[in-house]
């Protein structure tokens, strides 16, 4: 997939807030997650699943993923069996995963009424979950992303601060890229009064290999986005690198000292296609 096709801003929402689900929808994120699990309270998880049934009885204005319960407890076969095949749901995001079982169960169950595959998002969200990253990135076709879901973790591993999280994360990235999958987002910043602090941290998980981010409020949205795309110094260095290898497609130095393969070519390809979002 190209990066300019790439979501960077995903947008929870509680599945049982209809209200709530029709501004996320105008929000400008480029996906809604519409949360049946943590959101949503064991009293109401029927009247979201009802209610999220009938968002998506036709396709809404933006894509549209379903987080749903945790796939060993008691309302995910209904979930599944519901949602599966609505024309309106655009992706399944299942929490809680720790093996490669878990997604192909759901692979081979859930599948949309005109056939094909849903496409499914595996959530790791324990240690567990980590240790079988890759095993559970390449379980099946169907899968299009893994992430990690940082509130859980930070609880199973004993968590304190931001730099005990990066080894999973880093972990996260390679097993994603390594079975092809595309560069994972980021987990969601949870003080949505804390700008300075969102923008920071969308910062460094850039720099650690993420693309985009979750959101569990629209004043997020801007500041992920502003994070995530290149700076106008760095589309002018990948247009450089771009005309250089047009010019001389092998190894070579530019006139600054930058050496450049076709390694940074396609680093300088991938920076231009999502730059086409600013124009």
């Amino acid at each position: 997939m190209t990066a300019e096709l790439l979501p960077l801003t995903w947008l929870y929402v509680p599945g049982d807030r209809p209200e709530v689900v029709a501004k996320a929808l105008a929000s400008g994120a480029d996906v809604v997650l519409v949360d049946l699990e943590d959101a949503v309270a064991p009293d109401r998880k029927d009247y979201a699943l009802a209610a999220t049934a009938e968002l998506l009885a036709e396709p809404p204005p933006v894509p549209v993923h379903v987080r749903v319960n945790a796939l060993d407890g008691p309302f995910a076969d209904a979930d599944l069996k519901t949602l599966s095949p609505l024309p309106g749901l655009s992706g399944l995001r299942l929490p809680k995963v720790t093996s490669r079982s878990d997604v192909v169960r759901v692979a081979e169950s859930a599948t949309p009424a005109e056939g094909g595959a849903i496409p499914l998002y595996a959530l790791l969200e324990s240690a567990l979950g980590v240790e079988q990253a890759f095993a559970i990135a390449s379980a099946h076709g169907a899968l299009r992303g893994i992430a990690l879901g940082e509130t859980d973790l930070r609880a199973d591993l004993g968590v304190r601060d931001e730099a005990g999280l990066d080894w999973s994360r880093a972990r996260l990235i390679v097993a994603a890229r390594a079975a092809g999958l595309p560069p994972p987002v980021q987990s969601v910043y949870p003080d949505i009064r804390d700008v300075e602090g969102l923008a920071a941290s969308c910062a460094h998980g850039r720099a650690l290999g993420f693309l985009g981010r979750a959101a569990i409020h629209p004043r997020q949205l801007p500041i992920i986005e502003r994070a995530y795309l290149p700076t106008p110094a760095e589309v002018d260095s990948a247009e450089a690198v771009i005309e250089a290898a047009a010019t001389d497609p092998g190894a070579q130095a530019l006139p600054d000292g930058r050496f450049i393969d076709a390694a940074v070519v396609t680093g300088a390809r991938r920076t231009l296609a999502l730059a086409q979002r600013l124009a």
